[in-house]
């Protein structure tokens, strides 16, 4: 099959959505992006600061609770500031709108570290998801390079700067609440991750023509250690926590950040807390924004588990770096996409030939027939 050439540009004018869009049949929405549930659990961080104190052994016990039934929940109260996260916001929905020439500049297609692009950007995808992106590599700080950060809408990237800032430091509280739930030091999890990464990837989901037949971001987990969503109040955001057979639509909380844990979170607790498996359904009424900001081991890091309850085995064989974990998960991915195209394929030689054998069996005279 050739590969599927992607345009610049989603084709959003279109009245039915294009085949690189569709989605095979049992990969579909099952339930509306608006038929939201409240299952996931909504947790204040409100006294997250005082270290030994009730209301952080609270919150702890809640986030614990949260990542062994879904890996994922939602955090209020949070101390990131609200003008800030509106800011953010605004800005990103700016840029696109901005005319395709201005976006086209950060084209990030070709292997280039950060800036634009439309759908999924993963070597030997078939099938495109329904989403334009921008990605800000933010941490390390050394690494930044700025020459791919859009320099329009004008103020974006000193806001950007800002934010990522302040996502690091919650996440690191968070982190620290995550040790402690697992019996460790409360710098634990954050020494695990050894230099952190982040990278902040911004999700614009346009309108669909037919978004029962595509998903915004197709089922996945994240490889990393946590991530910190903000979305706005459309809705689309899924979560499944029986291998895909039900699905939620996480109902949004304003001023709220989803967390999901990652692969690598879920390594570190030797499986307890799970890792959020997730995608993003679209729709045709109003376009959608959320802001990823991935928090990631160095790629050196060792991923090997840090609590193993009395008991259990390691869910690992062997310790490895996050790079070879990383790789490990594409290869499986990809083989598991493989392997679904190939079984498509074959029951539709299976289909054809049937239909030939059908086609040539002799039939009755028509005399015979009505005697």
């Amino acid at each position: 099959m050739a590969p599927v050439e992607r345009a610049p540009f989603l084709p959003t004018g279109e009245a039915t959505l294009r085949p690189s869009f569709v989605r095979d049949e049992d990969e579909r929405p099952k339930v509306a992006h608006d038929r939201f549930s409240d299952e996931v659990p909504v947790i204040s961080l409100h006294g997250i600061d005082d270290a030994g104190g009730a209301r952080r052994a609270e919150i702890r016990d809640r986030v614990a609770a949260a990542c062994e039934g879904w890996g994922i929940f939602q955090v209020v109260d949070h101390g990131v500031d609200a003008a800030l996260v509106a800011e953010m916001a605004r800005l990103s929905r700016d840029f696109f709108a901005l005319p395709a020439e201005d976006k086209l500049r950060y084209d990030m297609s070709g292997g280039k570290k950060g800036g634009f692009i439309v759908s999924s950007h993963l070597q030997g995808e078939t099938v495109q998801d329904w989403r334009e992106i921008v990605t800000y590599f933010s941490y390390p700080v050394k690494a930044r390079d700025y020459g791919r950060w859009p320099d329009k809408p004008a103020g974006w990237r000193a806001v950007v700067e800002q934010y990522s800032e302040r996502l690091m430091a919650l996440s690191c509280k968070l982190l620290g609440v995550l040790s402690e739930a697992m019996g460790l030091e409360t710098e634990a999890l954050s020494k695990a991750c050894v230099d952190m990464d982040q990278k902040v990837v911004v999700n614009f989901y346009p309108k669909c023509p037919q978004p029962d037949l595509t998903l915004g971001l197709k089922r996945h987990t994240d490889p990393g250690t946590i991530t910190l969503l903000l979305q706005d109040l459309v809705g689309g955001l899924q979560a499944t926590r029986d291998g895909g057979n039900t699905w939620i639509t996480v109902q949004p909380v304003p001023g709220a950040f989803v967390v999901n844990l990652g692969d690598h979170g879920h390594y570190l607790s030797n499986g307890r807390f799970k890792n959020a498996d997730h995608q993003a359904v679209v729709n045709g009424e109003s376009s959608r924004l959320s802001i990823a900001t991935f928090q990631n081991p160095a790629p050196d890091a060792k991923v090997w588990p840090l609590a193993v309850r009395e008991g259990e085995d390691t869910i690992l064989e062997e310790p490895i770096t996050f790079t070879e974990m990383y790789r490990r998960k594409m290869a499986r991915d990809l083989e598991l996409a493989k392997r679904k195209k190939q079984a498509k394929a074959d029951q539709l030689k299976q289909q054809l030939q049937q239909e030939a054998v059908a086609a040539a069996a002799p039939t009755k005279p028509l005399n015979q027939i009505l005697a």
